[in-house]
């Protein structure tokens, strides 16, 4: 049942708005108040991220500048200072209602002041105690430990070379395993029932905590909510704040010692965090003992580390500290990664096979014999006659990559394809079900704080019964409709370009053509080809920045439920300007190129511009040159980027924020110690997976649409792909701020534009052998005129017309099958319908084999069927037995009604300073 929302809607209220209850979004009245941990609980964890009391953990930090007021006045103008001075107005305002309704919602602070150069940096520490934790989780329904599992390994490849006797050299000992429980949602009054309920400090974990906060941060209201002045995500796109994130973890130490200094001091208020030369996350020598390492250690040292390139991913380890979006991103690239491997050895047998068969290949040996026997015509109106044995070298190459060897890896890429999907799915299961979030998207996951805020009416959710903000669908249809057609607007923008390029192709060529010099007139084509590729790869580059972001605003106004569903939204319509831009100029050169050009004397033309021809060793070979380029130079640059980009931002970011000196006691220049918030404050800002995601799916559409033309392309994935990982591992480990833990079901839409490119590559490859390769002309040739093939490149060339001879008193030949009066000859029309015949073939044997393997592998293990049959067992035991209910009581006193936060000072006050 839908109803409007009104201002007074219980259900629609966010943290810090009036009203009370347990209701969506909002704190209730009641909670389960339990005494604080002592220091001795908290001297056995390993981290040094706590309050200045040793004890209050800190779950997140806000962080923001101000400019003293002598300062500013100094630095600017009267018009510029009183525009300063009234966004700094505004700007306070709302960080003091923000913080002011944090205070009141229970989030213990903690807050420290930094003076760097000529600005103050505030540092504001967020904890969430006992009663929150319990109200949010229950809420949010996390999912905590029943029982413990023993732990079973499931990767596949350990388990063939454990049963050929063959020394695995890709495993490795990863220290401190996390351990795999059965769970349920958590439920308060059922918290005894749950391990480990009576260590309040370490029942949720890191990540709970921070998604807890991070739910809290995002939903409390600071304006009005129809101005969507709502969550902290919000005011950072404002300035209000610069920075927001959980902290990584920080170094152990052995248990009696001061968190964060090693032994405590007599009498110490605040902890002086001291820094290792070798940073927060690399080895002293003490520490090389592997249970005294935090998890971040863990993960460089195991994971991060180039020394690890040939071994398992630790992913229990990232999914603990990075959560499961992070960790499917991994999983998902090393699977991929090590399906490219039969796929680059098949593809360089092919290639090698394809040097043997250049070398021995008649036609190619026919052409460079020829001499001054086939003089062809013109490629341009200017441009000279010229002999075909003058393209030797290039034809020799071009049977590298055009050779009977290409229809079987072409079916071969294909199938692996299929295989490929089928058997993610099942690791994809597998993993969702072992880091329990099989039914994430279905139960589990909540409306978007922003959809919340902005949402005019509620709904009762089907499955969980819940009441929840509603956006009419027709609404949401018409918004979406319309982005599409700017979506079109855009996309149409590229194939403009694409057509731009296309003609500057051919502009090119006829100018080098016709400059006199030989090397030019000899590679016109070539240089063309080349320019135009290197121009298209620019382009592309740009436009995508521009792209990108006109997609987040289109995503954002079309009002999405979920975070699921709004990063699906965005990435489709990335995805299909991303698509366009790569692939257009290979799709272009695959299948249009030199199709539609006329013979000499009536070519056809396109704005006043003659049709390109393929260069004179044929459109494959050009095909093969632009997936080089496009694909390994794409891969280069985008590596190069992944290394020095990250760098200079550091560096920046730290030169930016490094605390000022102070003087030692005998003069000295001592560097002042930083504290672990200001260390990660000068770390990278996380912008999500996105961009890595792309990267690889583009490429996977590179190795299987145009596979047929570069069998190599495989193997260059692979070398690239073994880089990425250790690439994005040392970025998420040591580069980045630790961002906040995310749930995910799997790579969500990323496996739908996978399965489509499959299919995809299916018809491209069929078309690419039936049109663009010479292999069907030559099977052709071998059955109706000569097996040897001698003879066959006469076979393929043509006479120019009577008319065309007649104007330049000249006779030439040219590519084709036509008779000397510009008609097409039976030997045509014979070719197009086995080409047309062989892509029917081609592709239903193809599809046909592909269902057989997709029936054949069931989606889901039959081990994590029965895993999910026992665990349900189990909760419903565990929760149905349990007949204790824990009394809620107050946490808030009645002196909460006056709230004392209402006179605090958050620009100046000062709890403690470091």
């Amino acid at each position: 049942m839908q109803r409007r929302r009104t201002t007074d809607d219980p259900h629609c209220s966010l943290v810090g708005q009036d009203g009370r209850g347990a209701r969506y979004g909002s704190l209730s009245e009641e909670a389960i108040e339990i005494p604080q941990p002592s220091n001795a609980a908290l001297d056995q964890k390993s981290t040094a991220n706590v309050f200045s009391d040793g004890c209050t953990r800190i779950d997140f930090v806000l962080v923001w500048e101000t400019v003293p007021w002598e300062l500013s006045r100094q630095q600017e103008s009267c018009e510029n200072r009183d525009l300063q001075e009234r966004s700094a107005t505004i700007h306070r305002t709302w960080r003091k209602k923000f913080l002011d309704k944090l205070y009141a919602a229970g989030i213990h602070m903690e807050k420290h002041m930094t003076h760097v150069e000529k600005k103050v940096v505030h540092y504001l520490l967020l904890s969430v105690p006992w009663s929150v934790l319990c109200y949010y989780a229950e809420e949010l329904q996390l999912r905590v430990p029943l029982q413990v599992l023993p732990r079973q390994t499931s990767n596949w490849s350990a388990s063939v070379l454990r049963r050929l006797g063959i020394p695995n050299l890709m495993a490795q000992e990863v220290p401190n395993l996390p351990l795999d429980y059965y769970t349920c949602p958590f439920k308060a009054n059922k918290l005894r029932w749950f391990l480990g309920s009576d260590e309040q400090d370490t029942f949720f974990s890191t990540t709970q905590r921070h998604r807890i906060l991070y739910e809290i941060l995002a939903t409390t209201q600071y304006g009005h909510s129809k101005e969507r002045e709502v969550g902290v995500d919000r005011l950072l796109s404002e300035n209000v704040f610069t920075a927001a994130f959980p902290l990584h973890e920080a170094r152990p130490h052995p248990p009696g010692s001061h968190p964060a200094t090693g032994p405590a001091p007599p009498a110490s208020p605040l902890p002086t965090p001291r820094l290792s030369p070798q940073g927060p996350y690399k080895l002293r020598p003490e520490e090389l003992a592997a249970s005294s390492l935090s998890q971040r250690q863990v993960l460089f040292q195991y994971w991060a580390s180039w020394g690890k390139w040939s071994k398992y991913q630790p992913l229990d380890h990232v999914r603990k500290y990075f959560g499961e979006k992070v960790a499917f991103y991994f999983a998902w690239l090393g699977f991929y990664t090590g399906w490219l491997l039969p796929a680059a050895v098949v593809g360089t047998v092919v290639f090698i096979a394809g040097i043997f068969l250049m070398f021995n290949d008649v036609p190619s040996q026919e052409i460079c014999a020829s001499e001054e026997q086939y003089w062809m015509c013109p490629l341009c109106k200017t441009c000279p006659y010229w002999q075909l044995s003058k393209i030797c070298s290039t034809f020799m190459v071009g049977r590298l990559f055009d050779h009977g060897g290409t229809i079987f890896f072409s079916i071969f890429m294909s199938l692996w394809a299929v295989l490929f999907l089928e058997f993610w799915k099942r690791t994809n299961a597998s993993l969702a079900h072992h880091w329990d979030c099989s039914e994430f998207e279905d139960i589990e996951e909540r409306p978007r704080p922003q959809f919340t805020a902005m949402a005019p009416m509620t709904i009762i959710n089907p499955i969980t019964g819940a009441e929840e903000p509603y956006f009419p669908k027709r609404s949401r249809l018409h918004r979406i409709l319309a982005g599409s057609m700017v979506i079109i607007m855009m996309i149409a923008m590229v194939v403009m370009f694409v057509v731009s390029v296309i003609l500057y192709r051919a502009v090119v060529a006829i100018l080098l053509s016709s400059s006199g010099y030989f090397w030019f007139v000899a590679s016109a084509s070539r240089i063309a080809s080349i320019t135009a590729s290197v121009v298209n790869l620019i382009f592309i580059l740009i436009l995508s920045k521009i792209y990108i972001s006109l997609a987040h605003f289109l995503t954002k106004w079309e009002m999405h439920r979920t975070q699921t569903k709004y990063e699906d939204a965005f990435t489709f319509k990335v995805f299909v300007f991303q698509f366009v831009t790569f692939y257009s100029s290979p799709v272009y050169i695959a299948f249009f190129k030199g199709k539609f050009i006329g013979y000499p004397g009536n070519y056809l033309s396109f704005l006043g511009v003659r049709n390109e021809e393929c260069s004179p060793g044929g459109c494959f070979i050009e095909l093969a040159q632009e997936l080089l380029i496009i694909m390994v130079g794409k891969q280069i640059i985008n590596n190069v980027q992944e290394v020095a980009i990250p760098k200079l931002k550091c560096w920046w970011h730290k030169h930016k924020l490094l605390s000022t000196k102070k003087a030692g006691e005998e003069g000295e220049s001592v560097p002042v110690e930083q504290a672990p918030w200001v260390m990660d404050h000068q770390l990278l800002v996380f912008e999500g997976l996105f961009d890595e995601y792309l990267e690889m799916v583009l490429q996977f559409g590179f190795i299987t649409i145009f596979v047929a033309a570069c069998p190599l392309a495989p193997l260059f994935a692979l070398l690239n792909n073994w880089v990425e990982i250790r690439l994005d591992a040392h970025k998420f480990v040591c580069d980045y701020r630790r961002p906040v833990a995310e749930r995910a079901q799997g790579i969500g839409i990323w496996f739908s534009i996978l399965e489509a490119i499959t299919h995809l590559a299916v018809i491209s490859n069929a078309f690419l052998i039936a049109f663009t390769s010479d292999f069907l002309p030559r099977v052709y040739y071998e059955y109706v005129h000569d097996s040897s093939l001698h003879g066959y490149v006469n076979f393929t060339l043509a006479y120019a017309p009577w008319d065309f001879v007649l104007q330049s008193n000249t006779t030439c030949r040219y590519r084709a099958f036509r008779d000397r009066d510009g008609n097409l000859t039976l030997t045509y029309w014979q070719l197009l319908a086995i080409r047309l015949g062989f892509i029917i073939v081609f592709e239903h044997v193809v599809f046909f084999i592909g269902r057989v393997i997709a029936w054949l592998v069931p989606d889901i293990p039959e081990s994590v069927e029965v895993k999910v049959k026992r665990e349900r067992y189990l909760a419903k035991e565990a929760l149905a037995e349990n007949k204790v209910l824990l009394e809620r009581r107050e946490t808030r006193s009645k002196a909460s009604v006056t709230d004392p936060a209402t006179g605090r000072d958050w620009e100046t006050e000062q709890f403690a300073s470091s």
